[in-house]
């Protein structure tokens, strides 16, 4: 940390940024000559920063606030920083940071903790999943009542409609797109292909796989970065699963394998339907799946997109290359087979999503449990066992279920209810300019 500082004499201010329960980033501005407490373990503040209503709000009757006296959590650096941040005019650094007890023991309310609990199990059994996220996103322009697509910086104009795979649609956005990149490669954020993709003003970019924390951190700082960037060029971006009814929804779909300690990957039997391994951990994805689904589709705003029909998985199934299921074993050379959860949408915390669905799918291979038969053909035309689609029952859910409590600790799990209660009731309350507003940057 003072060693990168003294190399960036410019930097004159840090920003220590944990993600809470719902991704959003909390934290401090500290000037740079008083960040050195951060290295050395005694930076704090309460444990209730990170179970937060979307609005910033504390939570009623959370047992973290008034009940223990509000008490500090203390915050330990990532390895993923310092970081610049380039959507700022004056030079910054970002310190992600994680909570843990004065002891220096892990708390069990961090989402990021949450993932590395999972990941120590993969540890001891001598595996190590690797993972990549294809991250969609739209830039809207809400400088209006609405909101519409940016006029295109080439000629000043507004495509009302999509363009799937357009080159002139990218090309017409290049000046936010190369500075998206550059500022991908200033933040080790490896940003791969772009795409527009199959609504007005949407695109996809897909993050190179690796070390499945690494993907969770480059999934929340993309998430960051391109927000903050979009207000740079005059528009904003938002991560809503469905800002514009008519418009296909916003996904963030998971790839992973899991290799062993030689780093053979573990779902490749040389075949071209995979290994036993590869069927396990399809099944453990698909039996928490249903109860995992406030962790996929965490606000209210995450349902508009779960309609058949509608880019979006709503059945509990799996099949090899087929885009309808919530599963989808992709094809390609055995040694890369892999994966593909396809649930999630834009709007999750990444580190909750990789840890639901990477402990389901150890689970799954721990049990040695089969799935059913891959499905064939529209999975919207089946009768198949459905995702919930409504979010008081995807918190009931959540709360209550054994699978659930095989994923993450009880103290997260009892946050995440009371959290998303409190959210559940004030929405109820607002129409959809409020609703709208709540929703597009935050998430």
């Amino acid at each position: 940390m003072k060693d990168w500082l003294s190399s960036n004499p410019d930097v004159r201010s840090v920003r220590l940024a944990a993600a809470d329960l719902n991704g959003v980033p909390r934290g401090k501005r500290i000037p740079s000559q008083f960040a050195g407490k951060l290295a050395e373990g005694t930076a704090r503040f309460p444990y209730s920063v990170l179970n937060l209503d979307i609005w910033g709000g504390d939570i009623e009757n959370s047992p973290l606030v008034f009940e223990s006296g509000d008490q500090d959590g203390f915050l330990h650096m990532t390895d993923r920083g310092p970081l610049p941040m380039p959507w700022l005019d004056n030079p910054a650094a970002l310190v992600p940071v994680w909570m843990v007890h004065e002891d220096g023991t892990p708390y069990d309310g961090d989402p990021r903790h949450a993932l590395q609990r999972v990941l120590d199990r993969y540890t001891a059994r001598g595996l190590s999943p690797v993972a990549a996220v294809e991250l969609e996103f739209f830039l809207v322009d809400d400088s209006g009542e609405g909101l519409e697509m940016p006029a295109l910086p080439t000629t000043g104009k507004k495509r009302a409609r999509p363009d799937i795979l357009s080159l002139a649609t990218l090309d017409a956005f290049d000046g936010f797109f190369s500075d998206l990149y550059a500022a991908c490669d200033a933040m080790g954020i490896p940003a791969d292909a772009a795409i527009s993709e199959a609504a007005k003003g949407q695109f996809e970019i897909n993050l190179m796989h690796g070390d499945a924390m690494k993907a969770a951190d480059d999934a929340w700082l993309f998430k960051m970065l391109v927000k903050g960037l979009a207000r740079k060029h005059g528009c904003a971006a938002t991560f809503m699963t469905k800002p514009y009814a008519d418009e296909a929804g916003t996904g963030l779909h998971t790839h992973f394998s899991v290799l062993d300690q030689d780093g053979n990957n573990v779902f490749d039997d040389g075949s071209d339907t995979g290994s036993d391994t590869l069927r396990h951990a399809i099944a453990g994805c698909m039996a928490a799946m249903r109860d995992s689904t406030l962790v996929f589709a965490p606000h209210a705003a995450s349902y508009d997109r779960m309609v058949p029909g509608a880019h979006a998985p709503t059945s509990i199934c799996w099949a090899h290359e087929n885009r309808t299921a919530a599963i989808r074993v992709p094809s390609g050379p055995p040694q890369a087979r892999r994966i593909e959860h396809r649930v999630a949408g834009g709007d999750v915390n990444p580190y909750l999503m990789l840890a639901a669905i990477l402990g389901a799918a150890l689970n799954g291979i721990e049990d040695g449990v089969e799935p059913p038969a891959p499905i064939t053909g529209n999975s919207y035309d089946q009768e198949l066992p459905q995702i919930i689609t409504d979010w008081a029952e995807a918190i009931d859910t959540f709360e209550t279920s054994a699978e659930v409590a095989r994923l993450f600790p009880t103290e997260l799990i009892r946050n995440m209810v009371l959290t998303k209660r409190q959210e559940l009731r004030e929405i109820a309350n607002m129409d959809a300019a409020e609703r709208l507003e709540t929703y597009l940057e935050s998430v």
